[in-house]
């Protein structure tokens, strides 16, 4: 291979958010080259075989993409996407519960009707693809445009398709705030504020109250109601088959040492000397993206030489109390029961464990968590008994699953303090794996009774291990930096980077969950918005597929990324 090798943008990091950006640009023409450290692409996407016949995602899930542009800009469905979708049993058994302390609770009619209007996807009133769009599928707007509730794009959207639930108390709110006014039972308000906890935003943040529940509805909303699961690892393989048919290159086992930058201007990578590749420079003529979590850019690959030590020490200081995940995957020998006194008196004898959230007794128990996670910043100080958790929904035919009498749950999710912040020392809870295991198992076996009789293994990750095993998930978790009001939309994750531009480097640009809104886990977000300023800047002209958000506002003296 040529030493002067070189391509119109290299893309440093091959997760999904660098993917979907090769294939976004390879698709408008440009030549694109995806440099990844790990032997395998799509970093959180992953799916794992722990032993024969089982396989468990590590990191991600669920699809929280069901709004994205991408599906029909990237025409996925050619490339072999298929989603499997976990619906409601056949007798009518909900696909997962809200647990409390005594058992399981139904949502009132008032609870599921306040819901769904805040969803936008009431029967009567539906739309919440632009409602999504809104809060995900948008750039942030130029910093010289002044953000008010006249401009915010959900804030439109719920004002012209729902004029009776608009006020600008709305950009103050938090979740807890809006289910307070649409929702009716504690247990289901605690619920819907664990699950948007462990999809972005907080629901006791004030000021994202619409995006934390958003975040909550984005895996299910766009079904129907229905849950998606297995998504994110089929959609992996279907947008690099997209990237690779529209002539992007894939590098696996090529890590980079450094974003080579001359007289202020990314021009290339430099490969470190264990690379698979043999040549060690890889130029840029037109960009390098930075799919990179962002302490590890500015910190090793660009260096303080090339940024401001004051905004350096900012970097240093961007929140990661997002918090993080122990993620523990449980197989057993025999269907999953719950205990006698968890029985769901409308389902008669039937003891079957599909999964849910719990203890939702109030959101009292929920704060306490909080406590342990952004306050004490140490292990959980909760018995295991009343720790919150998220249990994904359990299918009796689980796909994953291809040895007899076997029977997979998987993922168990608990929040725990990133690493970085636990007091005892960063690697302490990955040090004490085996006492954690057994808090989980006893966590989720305060409802399912035969957990540890019927258990063949155990598998886990805390969030030390996720963050080692992929440099991307900063902090061990996969939104990374904090979706609170001060890291969102025009601030994330500082206001002079939110439009994925390096101001002091040009020709350089992020693409990182924790470098850009929204982060997270909103598949074909960040490379979507992104594609606006690459546009903005004259780097890419796509197609007649191309088209931007409705929301979009273009930067002054900039090319507009509405087409003409």
């Amino acid at each position: 291979m040529s030493k002067d090798e070189r391509y119109d943008v290299v893309i440093v990091g091959g997760g999904p958010n660098g993917v979907t950006a090769a294939a976004y640009l390879a698709k408008s023409g440009l030549s694109v080259c995806v440099l990844e450290e790990r032997p395998e692409l799509l970093g959180g996407c992953e799916n794992v075989e722990v032993v024969p016949g089982v396989r468990i995602d590590p990191h991600m899930t669920f699809m929280y993409a069901g709004a994205a542009p991408g599906f029909e800009q990237l025409e996925l469905w050619k490339y072999g996407f298929r989603m499997a979708w976990h619906q409601m049993q056949p007798d009518g058994t909900p696909a997962a519960l809200i647990w409390t302390s005594d058992g399981p609770v139904t949502p009132t009619l008032k609870d599921l009707d306040g819901s769904l209007r805040l969803q936008g996807a009431h029967p009567d009133n539906t739309y919440w693809k632009d409602l999504l769009r809104a809060v995900y599928w948008c750039p942030p707007h130029p910093s010289e445009v002044e953000i008010t509730a006249d401009n915010v794009p959900y804030m439109q959207v719920i004002k012209q398709n729902a004029p009776e639930m608009y006020t600008e108390e709305l950009l103050e709110m938090s979740q807890f705030d809006l289910m307070d006014e649409y929702l009716e039972t504690e247990s289901y308000k605690v619920a819907q504020g664990i699950i948007a906890w462990y999809s972005g935003a907080s629901p006791e943040w004030q000021g994202v109250g619409i995006p934390a529940y958003a975040g909550a509805a984005n895996f299910s909303v766009a079904t129907g109601l229905s849950i998606s699961r297995g998504g994110a690892h089929t959609y992996g393989h279907a947008v690099v088959r997209c990237a690779l048919a529209h002539g992007a290159v894939m590098r696996t086992s090529c890590p980079v040492d450094e974003i080579i930058i001359r007289e202020g201007r990314a021009v290339g990578v430099r490969l470190r000397d264990d690379s698979a590749f043999a040549e060690k420079t890889i130029w840029a003529n037109k960009a390098v993206l930075a799919n990179v979590e962002i302490k590890h850019l500015f910190q090793d690959l660009i260096g303080p030489k090339h940024v401001d030590v004051g905004f350096m020490q900012r970097i240093r200081d961007i929140s990661l109390k997002g918090s993080s995940i122990y993620v523990s995957h449980f197989l057993l020998s025999k269907p999953p029961l719950v205990r006698p006194k968890f029985k769901n008196p409308d389902q008669g004898d039937k003891r079957l464990f599909f999964g849910g959230c719990g203890p939702c007794d109030s959101r009292e128990l929920y704060f306490e968590h909080i406590m342990d996670i952004n306050g004490r910043k140490s292990f959980p100080s909760m018995p295991p008994e009343k720790v919150p958790w998220i249990m994904v929904p359990h299918e009796e035919d689980d796909s994953r699953v291809r040895r007899p009498d076997s029977y997979l749950l998987s993922p168990f999710y608990v929040i725990v303090p990133p690493p970085e912040y636990l007091v005892e020392g960063p690697e302490s809870m990955h040090r004490e794996k085996d006492k954690w295991d057994t808090y989980m198992r006893k966590a989720l076996g305060t409802v399912v009774e035969n957990l540890e009789d019927d258990l063949i293994g155990q598998w886990s990750n805390p969030p030390w291990e996720s963050e080692h095993r992929n440099w991307g998930l900063l902090g061990g978790g996969w939104y990374t930096t904090r979706h609170c009001s001060d890291q969102w939309f025009e601030t994330r994750p500082l206001p002079e980077l939110s439009r994925y531009r390096v101001p002091s480097i040009d020709g350089l640009y992020l693409c990182h969950q924790s470098s850009g809104h929204p982060g997270g886990l909103f598949l074909m977000a960040i490379p979507y918005n992104l594609m606006h300023i690459l546009i903005e800047d004259g780097l890419v002209e796509p197609g007649d597929w191309w088209y931007p958000s409705p929301w979009y506002i273009p930067q002054e003296g900039k090319i507009s990324a509405v087409p003409r």
